[in-house]
């Protein structure tokens, strides 16, 4: 049974949180506070903590990043008021893997888990991570894993290759395990200015709905039209 770990200063909310992760499968370490939580992470070392962001004391983003300086590919969750994407960001910033709102809806944490299970799952080298198909006369760009300061340079090579001479239709397509952090998005943010700057046509696929929202904010998804599926947007970009 794998273990997730859950920090969040309100109780009832811990146990809400006990309650359905033991449905799932999981067993659940809870912790009231910031510096509990650490202490439970380096005696536990489970691969998957959710983090509340706004805690009395040690707040979410200061375990956030000393979670990440000791073991960079725990999948860190954070929790946030609802609509609140400039915390969002900053913790994407943090390398933070994804993050879910308050009230916590039980469809949006299984979601948020299975994303963390997959790219446990994968364990890919960086470089494996880029996948490039040709399908239906638009290169297909596969992105798995998460888009960090580490792939960068796979994610840049792989998107000039793909681009060829600035013509060819270009899909980046995210598979359910994708993750994008704050080095990553700005990545993605001048790639398909590079691309709108040619006037190649663009397209975004298999986003889930809390990145989409990012993508939004930073204006991502004024390059690039957004859709749901690949099949879509082979059938909008042709």
């Amino acid at each position: 049974m794998r273990k997730v770990l859950v920090i969040d200063d309100e109780k009832p909310t811990l146990s809400m949180f006990t309650l359905i992760l033991e449905v799932f499968g999981y067993e659940a370490l809870t912790a009231e506070s910031g510096e509990k939580g650490l202490e439970i992470f380096e005696r536990e070392h489970p691969p998957i903590v959710l983090t509340d962001i706004k805690m009395p004391g040690m707040d979410g983003l200061e375990v956030l990043g000393r979670i990440k300086q000791a073991s960079p590919r725990t999948e860190v969750i954070v929790i946030t008021g609802h609509g609140d994407i400039d915390l969002a960001l900053t913790a994407l910033n943090l390398n933070a893997t994804d993050f879910i709102d308050k009230p916590i809806r039980q469809e949006a944490l299984a979601q948020a888990l299975s994303r963390a299970e997959e790219r446990l799952a994968f364990s890919l080298a960086e470089n494996e991570q880029i996948a490039l198909t040709r399908q239906d006369g638009a290169a297909v760009l596969t992105i798995r894993g998460t888009i960090n300061s580490q792939t960068e340079s796979f994610l840049t090579e792989a998107y000039k290759h793909a681009s060829g001479d600035g013509l060819t239709p270009l899909i980046l397509h995210f598979d359910p395990s994708a993750s994008v952090n704050g080095a990553g998005i700005a990545v993605l943010a001048g790639l398909l200015a590079d691309s709108a700057a040619r006037g190649q046509k663009v397209a975004l696929a298999g986003i889930s709905e809390n990145f989409r929202a990012v993508f939004e904010i930073v204006g991502i998804a004024k390059s690039a039209r957004i859709h749901d599926t690949l099949d879509q947007a082979l059938a909008a970009i042709g």
